[in-house]
């Protein structure tokens, strides 16, 4: 069973992410004074006494605006509200009732759906009368609670769970999680909504349109994915000062922590930048399985060199990343998309690979005997066994005779050697060395 979703909703600057970061405990939702600054839905396992659910913290909802970030976010809200088990419709006591919330509750009422009316901003007694007027709402139940201060929350809470039903089993405990990173509008939540087949990230010219890492739930085939789109990650000096894209860039890092696989998005009309070797050199730094895909091919004028051109280019630029697989795909026309999957459950069944102990020490004496190891200041390096201590990504302990002999360009020809004798292309391999003799 899957965990059941409630979706925190309402018009703009009510206390949703301030709600939802209280919740899950932790800074997830980007909370700032300003209407509208919540753009996407964010998703949030979370428990309460034993009973686990999903969180989905949305955009204001704002029914009559025209303007076309609004709008999408309103698209959003309806798109939270209609995958919802339970709704908590947020009104703010400050404000008292407005001809909005009406408006509101009443595309809720036609949902159908269970709907609590929680009361924010109820910060002492004396906002406590105000509270009443929103029965006129009629959505039932309503209650007080300062999300800011944590008053109320518990009983909220309860009412919560007495509306949904325990979900015993983690549906998403299986699934491979997936990173899509990359500078802004290089087509990331572009390509995530091909996959999806639905408009679940707002897509937009506008570079910057997605701040939220957004994770989703999706099962293709026999599998099990949750795809994170995440923010640009843009170059130090181009990320203005204030905290809404501060949040935006730690979360879109946060993300490839996350990641099983991570792929990094390309402009192929734009080539490599900087900023992209910058985040490909991120994701290599945390070890993990990566693909890097070459996005709007489509717009690029081809002759019989053209992908041997970009190849060489990304092997120059991203030499420190040669293991990672490469492909060129349009998000737009869905050039390649499907092809996509089977290199994430490629460089994800070759990152978890382990080898017994007998082969890799074949392997690694093949390689010496093939390229004996350097002599630094009068010695020569000896590796006398090794052994496989971690995967996704592999690495491998060395037991030598001097760890400071190993010089770089000998490490790195050991990994590729491993690396090709194994098939471990699309993931790092690391080699761990030590002394013999000092095991413990």
């Amino acid at each position: 069973m899957a965990k059941p979703i409630v979706a925190v909703v309402g018009r703009p600057n009510v206390g949703k992410s301030t709600f939802f970061n209280k919740i899950c405990k932790r800074r997830i939702a980007i909370v700032e004074n300003t209407p509208g600054v919540t753009r996407d839905r964010i998703f949030q396992d979370t428990e309460w006494a034993g009973h686990y659910f999903t969180l989905v913290d949305t955009g204001g909802i704002d029914p009559d605006s025209q303007d076309a970030i609004l709008s999408q976010m309103r698209e959003q809200a309806n798109l939270a509200i209609a995958a919802a088990d339970l709704i908590l419709f947020f009104v703010d006591a400050k404000d008292g009732l407005v001809s909005a919330d009406y408006e509101v509750a009443d595309m809720l009422r036609r949902t159908k759906k269970p709907v609590i009316t929680v009361v924010n901003k109820v910060d002492s007694k004396s906002d406590e009368s105000v509270m009443y007027d929103f029965y006129s709402l009629g959505l039932g139940a309503v209650f007080p609670v300062s999300a800011e201060q944590g008053l109320g929350l518990g009983d909220l809470l309860d009412e919560v769970i007495a509306n949904i039903d325990k979900a015993e089993e983690d549906e998403n405990k299986d699934a491979i999680k997936v990173a899509i990173v990359g500078k802004p509008n290089v087509g990331k939540s572009s390509l995530v909504n091909k996959i999806l087949g639905e408009n679940r990230t707002m897509v937009s010219d506008i570079p910057g349109t997605t701040r939220d890492a957004i994770d989703t739930f999706f099962a293709r085939g026999n599998k099990k994915y949750i795809i994170t789109d995440t923010a640009g990650i843009r170059k130090k000096g181009r990320i203005e000062d204030y905290s809404i894209e501060r949040y935006s860039v730690v979360r879109a890092l946060g993300a490839i922590r996350r990641a099983d696989v991570v792929i990094v998005l390309i402009s192929a009309t734009e080539g490599i930048t900087e900023q992209d070797v910058k985040i490909a050199g991120y994701v290599d730094s945390e070890g993990k399985p990566a693909i890097i895909a070459v996005n709007k091919w489509d717009l690029v004028e081809k002759d019989t060199n053209t992908i041997q051109k970009y190849n060489n280019e990304i092997s120059t630029a991203l030499a420190f990343m040669e293991y990672a697989l490469r492909i060129y795909i349009s998000a737009k026309t869905g050039q390649r998309v499907d092809k996509l999957f089977e290199l994430i459950d490629t460089v994800l069944e070759n990152a978890n690979r382990r080898i017994a102990t007998g082969l890799l020490n074949d392997c690694i004496r093949e390689a010496i005997t093939a390229v004996e190891p350097p002599v630094a200041r009068g010695s020569r390096l000896r590796v006398y066994y090794a052994t496989q201590v971690a995967a996704a990504p592999p690495a491998f302990l060395l037991f030598v005779n001097d760890p400071s002999l190993m010089q770089r360009s000998y490490k790195g020809y050991l990994e590729n050697y491993i690396r090709k004798t194994f098939d471990f292309s699309g993931t790092p391999v690391r080699l761990l060395l030590r002394e013999r003799g000092k095991e413990a």
